[in-house]
């Protein structure tokens, strides 16, 4: 049994905690609000940009997992000082640094995007996520942390709520037989990251010596548009089909005076605009965890929402 520290605790953190909890290992959850203790996991209140105390709170961990991100809006303040955090106490305790990361910092990209793409995005969120790493990278070829990346597209499956594109804004509509309305173009190939498999691919890295000091995509399975994956969702929830509806962009403007959500997600709308598909293969050719089926996926997605509205009455 070995302990590892989880930082932030929405879905990729919780999905990373409780695997690791179910594995038999030791897992402290740090988060600013703490919460209960559960079975496996302890959970510990402080602020991760706090170096001092998240070192303190990291002695003896094999590894780091940093899952936590700032407000969408805060980004370009926010990350930096807990970017430094999470590297100051891997540096200062030896755990490795398993960093959860996305797909920002490629910025729009013609064909397939890999590992080996340059992190050349021009908007803020891409250059800042784009820098986290590089500031990881840079200390590990220093000798000085060990640190990795796994890079994940749009979180979908169990677990995924508010933030998802296939979820809250969609799934409670859907299993209504509603019409839902999406982001960008609903017919255009996109990747899908299925929470389980990120937290799978994340947990695997940590203790492979070989995955260390670069980035990796988590397994994906082949891009599906978001009208293929509500016709799936749809076919699995036996509701019949739905239609699904482009947002116009005078209901997006509007919405961006009084969201600041919508408004930072102008910086993304390539990659829903236009395909957006990732290759996974990389990771495929090196370590075990494969992306699960799709069918699977959706018969867990749709299975977790009925529960979920059902609990919520």
């Amino acid at each position: 049994m070995s302990r590892y520290v989880v930082i932030g605790f929405g879905p990729a953190g919780e999905a990373t905690a409780r695997l690791l909890a179910e594995e038999g290992h030791s897992v402290r959850v740090i988060t600013r609000s703490g919460r209960g203790p559960e079975p496996g996991i302890e959970h510990v209140a402080l602020d991760a940009a706090d170096s001092e105390r998240l070192i303190e709170a990291a002695q003896g961990a094999a590894a780091i997992y940093s899952c936590a991100a700032p407000p969408y809006h805060r980004w370009t303040s926010n990350w930096p000082p807990l970017a430094s955090s999470v590297c100051a106490a891997a540096e200062a305790t030896g755990a490795v640094l398993v960093m959860l990361g996305n797909l920002y910092g490629y910025g729009p990209v013609d064909g397939p995007l890999t590992e080996q793409l340059p992190l050349a995005a021009t908007g803020p969120k891409g250059r800042v996520r784009a820098a986290v790493w590089q500031q990881a990278r840079r200390l590990h070829e220093q000798g000085r942390i060990k640190a990795v990346e796994v890079r994940a597209s749009d979180f979908f499956g169990p677990g995924v709520t508010d933030g998802g594109h296939l979820a809250a804004r969609v799934m409670p509509r859907l299993l209504r037989g509603k019409p839902v309305s999406t982001l960008g173009d609903p017919d255009v190939p996109h990747s899908w990251s299925y929470l389980p498999d990120v937290a799978r691919a994340l947990v695997e890295v940590a203790g492979e010596e070989r995955a260390w000091g670069r980035p990796w995509h988590v397994p994906t399975q082949p891009a599906l548009s978001i009208r293929e994956m509500v016709d799936r969702l749809a076919a699995q929830s036996k509701t019949g089909p739905v239609a699904v509806r482009r947002l116009p962009p005078a209901v997006l403007g509007v919405a961006s005076v009084f969201s600041p959500l919508v408004r930072e997600l102008k910086e993304i709308r390539h990659q829903f605009d236009r395909p957006f598909v990732v290759d996974s293969s990389a990771y495929e050719a090196e370590f075990a965890v494969r992306a699960t089926p799709v069918d699977e996926q959706v018969k867990a997605t749709v299975d977790w929402w009925r529960e979920r509205l059902a609990t919520a009455g």
